[in-house]
Parts: structure tokens; C-alpha cells; sequence
């Protein structure tokens, strides 16, 4: 398997840098991906929306044949939704790839590439309402979603939420606990101050039950 996750200027670093670790884990440890690469529309660094810089292991034009594709959000997808080439890209990889994942505003340029029509599909909350005003996609309060070959995640972490039920999708249940068991991913119900409670957030954050 060949596993692409794509990279471009203002890229948030977590929704590559979460999935990635833990295909690796998989990768190295427990039989997954024999390659990762991080794709790009041209060579050179890409400044992420932290300030992390990337450099990408091939360009569109020298990619190969991809079994998955991994889309990360950030503030950069706002100019990359416009980016004939890096749609033309995805559109590609969508007649090619066993699956097309997208972590946070990701999801628009699945949606610019025509692959959320009628789709479920979520985003980072602050995106929603703009997701459902694109008015062909079912938009979901969720952490992550999956119809077919379509994964989506809600924002930042929960890429690695989604990235952990697609090895169990596609590995089994016991391959993706020892990815979660190596990585040391098991989230806190912890929640700190009253932040969650904010009413643009989705029902499963805010609706969270404090302990007494």
C-alpha cells in the first residue's frame, strides 16, 4: 500500500502530523503502508499554519499511483480550493485510490473535486455552517465520518480518531488497538473550564457530561 498525504502553504500541522504518526506506527510495526509520502503541487518547503515547513517527497507531476490520499485542512485550503491542479491531483487520485481521507476544512476540496456530493461528511466546527451552505452535503456533528471510499474528520485531532477506525476498517480491530496501544493515543474526558459549552460547537462536544 501506498499511502499520499498532501501538503501545501498553511497547512495545519496536526491534521498531517496526528494521521501520519500513526500510519507509521502501522507502517513499521504492525504490517501497514509500505510507503508514505508527503505529495505537493511544486517542490520546495511548504509553511504550515504554525510555521512548521514541510518538503514534500515528489510533486503531482512525479507521483506515483496512490492507494490512499490523506487531505489535511488549515487556513490554506482557502486558496488550494481554488488551485486547478491541486483539484485536477485529488480528482485523480480519486480514480485510482481504495480510499480518500480528509482531516478538518480538508473536506472542501474533496467537495471541489466532486466527491461529497450526497456524501456524509464533517469538518472543524467553525466550518460547519460553510460546509452546509455548499447545500449537496450531508453534513454531520461527528467526529468523523465514512461512506465507501469517503473518510472525513472533524478538526485538527480528530484526523487520529479517523485515522485509527480506517486501520480498523481496513486491518482489523486488533491491529488498530496496537497502533493506539503503541502511539499511547487514549484521549482524556477531561474538560477544562466551560470552553465546551459554547453553542456554535457540535452536540458531542458541548453536550459532554462533567463529572460530579
Amino acid at each position: 500500500m501506498r499511502f499520499g498525504f498532501l501538503i501545501f502553504d498553511g497547512v495545519e500541522e496536526l491534521d498531517l502530523l496526528g494521521p501520519w504518526e500513526l500510519v507509521g506506527v502501522w507502517s513499521e510495526r504492525f504490517g501497514g503502508p509500505g510507503e508514505r509520502l508527503l505529495v505537493a503541487a511544486q517542490p520546495g518547503a511548504a509553511r504550515c499554519a504554525k510555521g512548521l515547513t514541510l518538503t514534500p517527497d515528489v510533486c503531482f507531476d512525479d507521483c506515483p499511483a496512490l492507494d490512499v490520499l490523506l487531505v489535511p485542512g488549515g487556513r490554506g485550503t482557502r486558496q488550494v480550493v481554488d488551485d486547478a491542479d491541486t483539484i485536477a491531483f485529488i480528482g485523480r487520485c480519486a480514480g485510482q485510490c481504495e480510499a480518500l481521507l480528509s482531516v478538518c476544512t480538508g473536506a472542501f476540496l474533496l467537495h471541489r473535486a466532486g466527491l461529497l456530493t450526497g456524501q456524509p461528511a464533517t469538518t472543524h466546527w467553525a466550518s460547519l455552517d460553510r460546509l452546509r451552505a455548499l447545500g449537496d452535503v450531508d453534513v454531520r456533528e461527528t467526529r468523523y465520518t465514512h461512506s465507501g471510499r469517503i473518510w472525513t474528520s472533524a478538526g485538527v485531532s480528530a484526523g487520529m480518531d479517523m485515522v485509527l477506525a480506517y486501520i480498523a476498517d481496513t486491518a482489523g480491530e486488533q491491529t488498530a488497538g496496537e497502533v493506539q496501544r503503541w502511539a499511547e493515543y487514549y484521549p482524556d474526558d477531561r474538560r477544562y473550564g466551560d470552553a465546551h459549552r459554547a453553542n456554535e460547537l457540535p452536540a458531542y462536544i458541548k453536550d459532554f457530561k462533567d463529572e460530579e
